[in-house]
Formats: structure tokens, C-alpha cells, sequence
């Protein structure tokens, strides 16, 4: 999708929608959403951020603190927060929210589920790695429960516990979580949808962690000219599938016997 036409869309839209519905009314607020998310989702998380921060306080005065368009708004604050570069206060953000989610949702609402996936994945930016590989472990088993086994957010969940089974230490864990979880991704969102082609990616770092570089660097040179086709030959995926490719086509070679 084309996010810096949304954000633009919507940029023109809002004065429109102020001048006839008002500030204050719930459609303007709407579009003043779209327009922070989609201003977030074309690169500029810090614009993302301060529009989310601005409107908050307007949503919680208008439709209460409770409404579900407000703990919305609360959730993309915190998560730009994050994104623009501040974990520890997207951490505390989420936080706050998951108990008044889990109070006015139910703890087991997908809107729940998605802050305890945030608040896992930023408590990783400045906390343990097993305490945090521990909550979206407990987390995939709600979330296969509730939003079955091959709900996209539960294969994001699934991605998450892979990878820091990796980080706590487990290289052989992770490898073979991401093993597993590849065939579901191309069967359910296709070979080439750029989830899958993470996945790909994690699965030959963790190959190469787990001791074996060879296998590392051939599933990179597989992957490479996929990506480049799929995602172009500047984007930042590709530009580390060609750094890890060198990186572990380097140790492959810094290991092998030399010829006598």
C-alpha cells in the first residue's frame, strides 16, 4: 500500500471534517487517528507519536477514558513511543494500559491479546531475554486458544517466542521453532508474503548460531535473490539478508581446512 498517500489523504480530509462536523465530533476524531497512524506507518514515527499524544487527551474528555477508541489511541501512543525510539516508556505505556484492557475488554480479547504481544515485545528492548521468551511462550497458548493456531497474530506470536528462545541462549530451540513455523507461513500467507521471508531469514540465522554455518549460508543464498525480487535491492530486509549471506559465508570459510 501507498502509506505517504493515506497520511496525505487524510491530512487534506481533516480540515474538511473539522469545519463541518467540528473538533470534537467522533468522525473527526477518527480521521485524526488515520491520520497519525498512517503518518507513523510512512516512516515518521515521532509525528506518529506527538499526533497520538495530542489527540489522547481530547478522545479520553469526549467519549471517556474507557471507550474503546481511547484505550485504541492509548495502545498506537505507545507503540509509536516505542518505534520512535523510547522502549522503556512504550514498556511503561502498555503497562498501564493492560490492566484497563483486560478490566474493559476481558483479559482474553484479541485488543488485550495485542498489548500483552507489545508489552512482551518492548519489555524485550530493556529487559531479560527469558523472562521475556517466558511471556509471549504463555502468550501463544491463549492466542492459538482463542484466535487459533494460524491467526496471523498468533503466527506473530510464535514468531516473537522463536526468536527469543534464540536470544535466551537456546540457538538450537529457535532454530527448529522457526523450522516449524516457515511451511505454516507459506501455506497460510504465501511463500513470498515478506512475514514468510523473515521467517526464512531467522531460520538460517539461527541454523548458523546453532553451529551450522554451511547450512546458514546456503538458505541465505537461496533466500537473497527472492527478496531482491520481492522487496527491491535497496530495502533495509535485503540489504541484511546480504550482510548475514557475507557474514556467515565468512565463517564457513574461515573454518575450512586449509589445503596443504
Amino acid at each position: 500500500g501507498d502509506a505517504a498517500g493515506a497520511r496525505d489523504q487524510f491530512a487534506a480530509l481533516l480540515p474538511i471534517i473539522e469545519w463541518v462536523q467540528g473538533p470534537d465530533h467522533p468522525e473527526t476524531l477518527t480521521t485524526r487517528n488515520q491520520l497519525a497512524y498512517w503518518t507513523g506507518s510512512a516512516g515518521d514515527a515521532a509525528g506518529a507519536r506527538d499526533q497520538f499524544a495530542a489527540l489522547l487527551p481530547i478522545i479520553e474528555r469526549v467519549q471517556g477514558p474507557d471507550h474503546p477508541e481511547t484505550l485504541t489511541t492509548r495502545h498506537n501512543l505507545a507503540r509509536w513511543t516505542g518505534v520512535a525510539g523510547d522502549a522503556a516508556s512504550a514498556h511503561n505505556q502498555f503497562a498501564g494500559l493492560l490492566p484497563v484492557r483486560e478490566r474493559v475488554l476481558g483479559p482474553e480479547h484479541p485488543s488485550t491479546l495485542a498489548t500483552r504481544h507489545n508489552l512482551a515485545r518492548w519489555a524485550g528492548q530493556t529487559g531479560d531475554a527469558a523472562e521475556v521468551r517466558d511471556q509471549f511462550v504463555a502468550l501463544l497458548r491463549i492466542r492459538e486458544r482463542v484466535e487459533g493456531p494460524e491467526h496471523p497474530s498468533t503466527l506473530a506470536t510464535r514468531h516473537n517466542a522463536a526468536r527469543w528462545t534464540g536470544k535466551a541462549g537456546d540457538a538450537a530451540g529457535a532454530r527448529d521453532q522457526f523450522a516449524a513455523l516457515l511451511p505454516i507461513r507459506e501455506r497460510v500467507q504465501g511463500p513470498g508474503h515478506p512475514e514468510t521471508l523473515i521467517t526464512r531469514h531467522n531460520l538460517a540465522r539461527w541454523t548458523g548460531e546453532a553451529g551450522d554455518a554451511a547450512g546458514a549460508r546456503d538458505q541465505l543464498a537461496a533466500l537473497l535473490p527472492i527478496i531482491e525480487r520481492v522487496q527491491g535491492p535497496d530495502h533495509p530486509d535485503t540489504l541484511i539478508t546480504r550482510h548475514e549471506l557475507a557474514r556467515w559465508t565468512g565463517q564457513v570459510e574461515n573454518t575450512a581446512p586449509s589445503a596443504s
